[in-house]
């Protein structure tokens, strides 16, 4: 992990040119990486198809100052017209629509960035991993709460040995929108694509792959087993919208992971709790600048980003200083100006490494372990996990 500036270096005196596939202004996902990759100044969004509507797409491009030029019907036009000209393009469809795009960028030698979850089983992951093992192209995916400065300060206190040897921990992601209302008392009604489960449910694919990429980025502990239960409590009996899971990792290590869209009150209540025999720490995403310790002798300390935490108070993560906090698009700023220094690596030496970005042979991992989970759902029996 490098404290590195907010702003291009010497090395890098034009910006890193970027397009992107989805992503328009009527979406949260495109709104966000958006914002993220503007924060800096280390990136500009060059092109974009950024939707099968061709008036939100020429929209889009309006709104984020992409010249009419550089705006693409479809895909495979953005590809074709742009592979020469692009340091990278971003993939911001919905997860079942990103097997072509990614395939056709890889195969064309452009770089890739894409939005989690890599594809949407484990045959598609298959193709991804082939095409980028024959083409040696790069890819990073954007997991981006482990973005969020007190992570990466959770996985320092954790790499540290300050909570002892680990017994146990806890994922939560709960979240409400399959069982809300609005003012007249209608379901609110997601996007199409999240009312269509596959092999994988779309909600194994939307939080469940955050769990897992994020307790992996903490202890960085192999799984061995799962054992699972999931079911539909909300607005729409055709998807899964609630998980929990039981996960045994290496060392006797006990994971339990709860995720859905059905729970009230939860607008998103990401919470991490890491439980050692002699300290435990936790982190909530509403609660983005503050750790908890709890200790043997019951103590309790509150670390803030103003106060002692030596990963937190980095340059780069202190856009704002403490007091205002900095949150879910500067999480992907800081994962950004990660995958720049790879994107930049990989330009001068064909290859690039990093323990804050992951790639295709991670997230095809996750897709595995997410798959497991869903089987040990459907069939009630704990299902092994094997080594990636």
């Amino acid at each position: 992990m490098t404290d590195t500036p907010l702003h291009a270096t010497p090395a890098t005196p034009r910006k890193l040119q970027i397009g992107f596939i989805g992503g328009g202004i009527n979406s949260a996902v495109g709104r966000a990486h958006f914002g993220a990759v503007q924060l800096d100044g280390i990136y500009e969004l060059a092109a974009g198809c950024f939707s099968r509507d061709a008036g939100i797409n020429h929209d889009s491009a309006r709104f984020y100052g992409v010249a009419p030029q550089r705006v693409y019907d479809t895909a495979e036009a953005l590809i074709a017209g742009e592979a020469s000209r692009l340091d990278a393009v971003v993939i911001l469809t919905p997860t079942s629509d990103h097997l072509q795009p990614l395939l056709a960028a890889l195969q064309a030698g452009l770089p890739v960035i894409c939005e989690k979850a890599l594809v949407a089983d484990l045959d598609d992951a298959r193709q991804v991993s082939a095409v980028q093992q024959q083409t040696q192209g790069f890819l990073a995916m954007t997991y981006n709460y482990t973005g969020y400065p007190c992570l990466r300060e959770m996985k320092a206190i954790v790499d540290s040995g300050r909570l002892g040897r680990l017994c146990h921990l806890r994922a939560d992601m709960p979240q409400e929108g399959f069982l809300r209302q609005d003012r007249s008392g209608k379901p609110m009604q997601p996007q199409a694509w999240r009312l269509r489960d596959g092999r994988i449910p779309t909600v194994y694919l939307d939080l469940g792959t955050h769990l897992h990429q994020i307790v992996h980025y903490l202890t960085r502990l192999p799984a061995t087993s799962v054992a699972a239960f999931h079911a539909s409590y909300g607005h729409f009996p055709e998807v899964i919208d609630y998980v929990n899971a039981s996960v045994e990792f290496s060392d006797g290590i006990h994971g339990s992971f709860t995720f859905g869209k059905a729970m009230l009150g939860q607008r998103n209540g990401l919470k991490i709790a890491l439980y050692g025999d002699q300290a435990s720490v936790e982190w909530l995403q509403t609660e983005p600048e503050i750790l908890r310790l709890y200790y043997k002798d019951g103590s309790i300390e509150i670390l803030d980003r103003g106060g002692d935490m030596p990963v937190a108070a980095q340059s780069r993560y202190n856009r704002f200083k403490s007091g205002h906090p900095a949150g879910y698009v500067e999480a992907f700023a800081n994962l950004y100006q990660d995958i720049h220094h790879c994107l930049l690596a990989y330009r001068q030496h064909g290859r690039w490494q990093s323990g804050e970005v992951f790639g295709a042979d991670f997230a095809s991992s996750g897709l595995a372990f997410l798959q497991a989970m869903a089987d040990a759902a459907r069939t009630g029996q704990r299902v092994p996990l094997t080594a990636p």
